[in-house]
């Protein structure tokens, strides 16, 4: 069969890392798009090309709309097509409302939601040509709660979720689907910087009683772009040990 390529925002760490190992295990090409740690990209390459597939990392900033449009038109010369769209890219800068700098919340908002706004806008056309693509996009519990402190990053992934639901409905016809997972803690950079008091506290608040791995997400992820949940879209699947039930 044609290898799948994927598109994985955020893809040089954390759990976007996860996700394009575990694609690449599926035999899937991989495009991975990063920030700014070209040295994490190019390590995270250097262990997709164990896979035996295609790889190759674009450093773009996908807030942007023209540096996420070109981008996307880049992957799609070098690799001839896109079947799987991951939005993944997030940032938090945290604070109360009462302090939250305006400049913080917009950051927060320019990449965790219009980012994903620009590349499934970008890749909309290409999926209705092909009448095929499978778009999942990377949302959080708190999008579900609400955090406190975290009033940007709530709202960034709260409005995933609409975006999601929104992209589903437009795409289905088409045999497209669009799907987003709500991961609860899991063991990254973000929530390594925690101090062992927060990480105690936060780990009381979780039923199973511990944080999840990357490769808990990623699982989820290679399920659905597998072929195997073509009958499954606009769905929010939580991953987060019963955080949020």
């Amino acid at each position: 069969m044609e290898k799948k390529v994927a598109v994985i925002t955020g893809g040089s760490r954390g759990i976007g890392r996860a996700i394009a190992l575990r694609l690449a295990q599926e035999k899937m090409d991989i495009a991975i798009i990063y920030s700014g740690n070209e040295t994490a990209a190019q390590e995270t390459c250097d262990e997709i090309k164990k896979q035996e597939v295609k790889t190759a990392s674009y450093r773009c900033n996908v807030a942007d709309y023209a540096q996420s449009k070109e981008t996307v038109s880049q992957i799609l010369k070098d690799f001839g097509k896109i079947d799987v769209l991951v939005n993944n890219a997030g940032i938090t800068k945290d604070g109360l409302i009462f302090t939250m700098k305006e400049a913080d919340y917009d950051a927060v908002m320019d990449i965790n939601l219009k980012g994903a706004f620009h590349m499934i806008k970008h890749c909309y056309s290409h999926f209705l040509k092909r009448k095929s693509g499978n778009i999942v996009n990377i949302s959080s519990v708190v999008g579900l709660t609400g955090n406190a402190g975290q009033a940007n990053y709530s709202a960034s992934k709260a409005g995933l979720i609409g975006l999601t639901k929104s992209a589903a409905k437009e795409l289905a016809s088409r045999k497209i689907c669009c799907n987003a997972i709500a991961p609860g803690f899991i063991k990254t950079e973000m929530t390594g910087a925690l101090t062992q008091e927060q990480q105690k506290a936060i780990s009381g608040q979780i039923p199973m009683g511990e944080y999840g791995n990357p490769e808990d997400i990623a699982e989820l992820v290679a399920f659905l772009t597998s072929g195997k949940a073509d009958y499954i879209t606009g769905e929010v699947i939580r991953v987060d040990g019963g955080m949020a039930m």
